[in-house]
């Protein structure tokens, strides 16, 4: 994360859960992602292979931004909740800041720096 610190982006993801922008949990982002609802996938690190097989197979032949932030524990506590191994962003203008602070591609599978120490 180049121009932006990882705390920041928690931030804005907090904000975009509290303007309702935000889909936690791996079957409802699926479910995002298949109503065409999802505008950026992010992963936890640690989340388990089955979670990540489930919204993988969601996204296939999808052009959705997907990256990887954090842990399960990091990822949830941006969004308010528990540990959470997937979220799905709804808002274009969120999503679309979120992958220029991550510095995703548009559509393409990218990893995003993972911490910034």
């Amino acid at each position: 994360m180049k121009g932006s610190g990882r705390a920041d982006v928690l931030r804005l993801l907090g904000l975009a859960r509290r303007a309702g922008a935000v889909v936690p949990g791996t079957t409802p982002a699926r479910r995002a992602v298949l109503r065409g609802e999802a505008r950026l996938i992010l992963m936890a690190g640690d989340a388990s292979s089955v979670q990540l097989d489930k919204i993988r197979s969601a996204l296939r032949n999808r052009p959705i931004p997907q990256g990887t932030l954090g842990d399960r524990a990091t990822l949830g506590a941006a969004v308010g909740r528990s540990r959470t191994s997937v979220l799905a962003v709804t808002s274009a203008s969120f999503a679309d800041r979120l992958q220029q602070m991550l510095e995703l591609g548009g559509g393409a599978k990218s990893e995003a720096a993972e911490e910034e120490r």
